[in-house]
């Protein structure tokens, strides 16, 4: 229950800057007033700024105006009411990346732009399911950055899972289709596998991810059983706008959001599962290899607000 309890705190305490903005936001709007027509109006503007994005702003203050219009309201009751509408919008898309152990190995395709965190997230995500006592196999098939290469064995040898690599410049595809060799081989229950996240040049990229998906089904008609998307907060609504490149390359099926402790921005990723609806596996909230967990709407939205869990 400590190592929950110390997640919680780390997690409030990476959405500082977010709730911080959110919080003195309300109460200068709400300090002395009823809740009328302006004052939903500069709620609205202030869930905008915060990144939760134009729809969801005007959906989270519709559904307040609703109950509470024209009623005279404290920030406090404003936070925890929002705090449970935005719970209720993540609920539906807070799915932890769970491990099948029929299927084995679970091939993980881990992609973003270069500067997301997408290589640190594999290293903590393979520390993550280690610990669970997993036995997993990363594969560095981030080929066109020999630091994506070295950063990954790095991680492989914190958290005491196998790298599978080549030097700068290799095929990623052959890559791929070794590392999946490897993984059945050996039984491992997860395969993660890094890519390039250059999107200069996004035909290059494209013919990349699909060579890497036509050559692991030649092993496994069904791999990759996950396509990950790795986003920097920091990035606020330009992430929304990664997302919408990547689903057009390759299947994505669900989010990590990384560096939520370095924005105020962390209202994006409400705004993200009002906008795409993909699963959020996990965020991070900072560089520690523990700082990178399954993702909890309602811990999510009270933190967010500056609340307690």
């Amino acid at each position: 229950m400590a190592k929950a309890t110390g997640w919680l705190g780390r997690l409030k305490a990476g959405l500082t800057r977010s709730s911080t903005k959110l919080s003195e936001g309300l109460t200068s709007i709400l300090s002395k007033r009823r809740l009328d027509a302006g004052a939903l109006e500069a709620l609205e503007e202030l869930l905008i700024g915060a990144d939760l994005g134009v729809a969801t702003a005007a959906k989270l203050t519709a559904d307040l105006g609703k109950t509470r219009f024209d009623k005279d309201i404290d920030p406090t009751e404003v936070r925890n009411a929002l705090a449970q509408d935005i719970a209720a919008i993540l609920a539906p898309i807070a799915k932890p990346l769970l491990l099948d152990p029929p299927l084995r190995p679970r091939v993980v395709l881990v992609i973003g732009v270069n500067g997301s965190g997408k290589t640190t997230t594999i290293g903590k995500l393979a520390t993550l399911y280690r610990g669970q006592g997993h036995s997993v196999l990363l594969a560095a098939g981030d080929t066109f950055r020999a630091a994506a290469i070295e950063q990954l064995q790095a991680w492989g040898q914190r958290s005491g899972c196998p790298v599978i690599a080549k030097s700068a410049g290799a095929d990623a595809a052959g890559l791929a289709f070794e590392a999946l060799e490897t993984a059945q081989r050996k039984g491992n229950d997860l395969l993660l596998i890094d890519t390039a996240g250059r999107l200069h040049n996004k035909a290059d990229l494209m013919a990349e991810l699909a060579k890497i998906v036509r050559v692991l089904r030649k092993l496994d008609p069904t791999a990759p059983h996950d396509v990950l998307l790795v986003l920097d907060a920091t990035t606020g609504q330009n992430a929304r706008a990664q997302v919408e490149t990547f689903k057009s390359l390759v299947n994505v099926t669900g989010l990590v959001v990384t560096k939520l402790d370095g924005s105020a921005r962390g209202g994006v990723l409400v705004a993200l599962a009002e906008r795409f609806g993909l699963p959020v596996r996990a965020i991070g909230v900072g560089e520690g290899a523990d700082d990178l967990r399954p993702f909890d709407a309602t811990d999510f939205a009270r933190s967010l607000l500056g609340l307690d869990n």
